[in-house]
């Protein structure tokens, strides 16, 4: 035999990964598979993976993650739909846990289930803040009557608006100055924020619950963010 006969060539890692897959894998574990068709080369996102990805980033983030910014954890880009169809998945997932995944306002976001905050606020013993009547019925009124004016809020309540209520409203980022009626003396124009509504785990205004129940959802949210 000749000493000099031709080696065999070495395959790829990314040849091997095709032969004996059928999927022309990435070198490196990725939330994408490339699938090789007659068609040419296509680019899907691994959906199991980036389920998984969601789940993580969903677990261990304070605030509710957007469309938007959940998109950059897929490898390709994706649709709305798919992102959708992989958080409803999630949601069935969780259905008999602890926790809920909900959408609000402001996106996507894990939660303790409403009914076992009881048993967590043991461990935090110290008090969360209470509300007078006065701060959550202006509340209620910016809320169902927005965008409204301290002149307004008065005209409603019958007795006048200390400038405290609304820096409370304000410092906990449940009512914010959108803009000034024109008006003599351009008095400010309040209306409620997404914030408010991610705390009353709601995604649109047209969502809000009766007066009554306000109050007592947002010192649930209250206490659960103590």
């Amino acid at each position: 035999m000749s000493e000099q006969a031709a080696a065999s060539p070495q395959p790829n890692e990314e040849a091997v990964a095709l032969n004996e897959a059928g999927i022309l894998a990435p070198a490196q574990s990725t939330a994408v598979s490339i699938e090789a068709s007659d068609a040419g080369v296509t680019i899907q996102p691994d959906a199991t993976q980036l389920k998984k990805i969601l789940e993580a980033a969903l677990l261990t983030t304070q605030e509710p993650l957007s469309l938007s910014e959940l998109k950059k954890l897929a490898d390709v880009p994706v649709e709305n739909k798919f992102l959708e169809e992989l958080l409803g998945q999630l949601v069935q997932d969780y259905a008999d846990s602890g926790v809920e995944l909900n959408r609000v306002a402001n996106g996507w976001r894990f939660r303790a289930r409403p009914e076992l905050q009881a048993w967590l606020n043991r461990l935090s013993p110290e008090k969360p803040p209470r509300y007078s009547r006065a701060v959550m019925e202006t509340l209620a009124i910016i809320a169902y009557r927005q965008p409204v004016t301290r002149g307004d809020i008065e005209e409603i309540r019958g007795v006048a608006v200390s400038a405290q209520i609304l820096k409370t409203l304000e410092t906990r980022g449940w009512i914010e100055v959108i803009g000034h009626r024109d008006v003599p003396g351009k008095p400010e124009l309040f209306a409620s924020t997404k914030q408010m509504l991610d705390d009353l785990n709601l995604r649109s205004l047209q969502e809000l619950p009766s007066l009554e129940e306000i109050g007592s959802l947002l010192e649930q949210e209250a206490q659960a963010s103590a």
